[in-house]
């Protein structure tokens, strides 16, 4: 087999999921010469995928909506969430957010990874996009007017030359950024669980002294994201049915009671942050620029953030500019470093027993509650990022 074809564009974008594709749509339907390099290989059948819930913030749907496929991604099924419950395990104060009080349809949607990754394939194949699928980036290489990209395939090398290139994949090669990662000590347990009564759109948000516990409307059940100290996963992901509920039911507490468990696995859970988003002619978005902790669910929401404002600053400036890997950097500063403080804080602040700080986090959960102004500024925030 020969090697993929040189190329030539106005953006290189190394990475086909959703926030790559995300971008590649958005350029593309502006006009935008766009190349698409997607690790994922078309002609290989797709190997099993693990449940990977993801919560879509209300700000994520209506840019899927400008993308035009909301529709699409509606169609393969999500899950409206009316009202958010707030609490912490064993002690007072709580708080209600509701769609309602917000004047949105739905604080967010519950769907699943993969559903969401085939109905931007779908659309971006629809489009006419430019694809090279099955391309590692292996290097990235600058001069003042533009980037070279070099990618392996399982026909052989390729590369190509952009005025710009947008990394979306965490694993493409990325040597001249430094990255911070902080390990949390924790895992997370991701599991389908059945309850005795109908969830009726109630995503619940539990902070224990491990970590946060997360229950959130999937189909007719919830999707679970427990938050557990690393060394006690692999145990809760591999015990019995019966046992494994038992323990969630008592982290849980009883307002819930639990009947089944399906579809159980684990995730380390680490903090990684690159230092810079830009460098060179190239810029990074989504999980190649910040991978977060899954509480509160801001990193997918984070990272298409960080698509709609890139291609927002091409169309203004063309991707050629020299100025506009800065100018997008700056553009992301407040979200990007807001998003990144307030889970990383809620992990801190939430995940231990310390009694004093347990009452002064009730009090604030109960002041939040009281308080319809600071709980709008609360969820503006959840939707739409710092700049809401």
């Amino acid at each position: 087999m020969s090697a993929a074809r040189p190329f030539r564009c106005d953006v290189a974008i190394a990475g086909g999921g959703p926030v790559g594709a995300a971008l590649a749509l958005a350029l593309h339907a502006a006009g935008v010469d766009v190349v698409l390099l997607e690790a994922r290989d078309a002609s290989k059948a797709p190997a099993p995928t693990a449940l990977r819930p993801l919560a879509l913030s209300h700000g994520s749907r209506l840019i899927f909506e400008r993308l035009g496929v909301w529709e699409a991604v509606t169609a393969l099924g999500v899950t409206p969430i009316e009202r958010i419950h707030v609490s912490q395990r064993g002690r007072f104060g709580r708080a209600l957010l509701s769609a309602a009080a917000a004047k949105v349809p739905a604080l967010g949607y519950v769907t699943d990874y993969s559903s969401l990754v085939a109905a931007l394939d779908a659309a971006v194949r629809d489009s006419g996009v430019t694809v090279v699928r099955g391309a590692r980036v292996t290097s990235i290489a600058h001069d003042e007017a533009s980037a070279r990209v070099e990618f392996v395939t399982s026909a052989g090398g390729g590369d190509g030359v952009a005025s710009l290139v947008a990394v979306a994949d965490g694993s493409a090669a990325v040597s001249d950024v430094e990255v911070r990662t902080t390990d949390y000590g924790q895992s997370a347990i991701i599991a389908i669980v059945t309850t005795d009564a109908p969830h009726r759109n109630l995503a619940y948000e539990r902070f224990t002294p491990d970590g946060p516990l997360a229950l959130l409307p999937f189909g007719s059940a919830y999707a679970l994201v427990w938050t557990v100290r690393s060394d006690l996963a692999g145990d809760l992901a591999a015990i019995a049915p019966q046992a494994f509920i038992a323990r969630l039911q008592e982290r849980f507490g009883a307002r819930v009671r639990f009947t089944a468990v399906d579809s159980r696995a684990a995730q380390h859970l680490t903090l990684r942050v690159a230092e810079r988003v830009d460098w060179g002619r190239a810029v990074l978005i989504g999980n190649a620029a910040q991978a977060l902790h899954p509480v509160a669910g801001q990193g997918f929401n984070l990272g298409l953030r960080d698509a709609w404002e890139l291609s927002m600053e091409i169309k203004r400036q063309g991707a050629a500019d020299p100025a506009l890997p800065r100018a997008y950097a700056s553009r992301r500063r407040i979200d990007r470093g807001g998003g990144i403080a307030f889970t990383d804080a809620l992990i801190r602040i939430f995940s231990n027993d310390f009694a004093p700080l347990a009452v002064a986090r009730g009090a604030g959960l109960a002041l939040l509650d009281a308080l319809p102004p600071a709980k709008d500024f609360v969820v503006r925030r959840m939707i739409f990022g710092s700049r809401g």
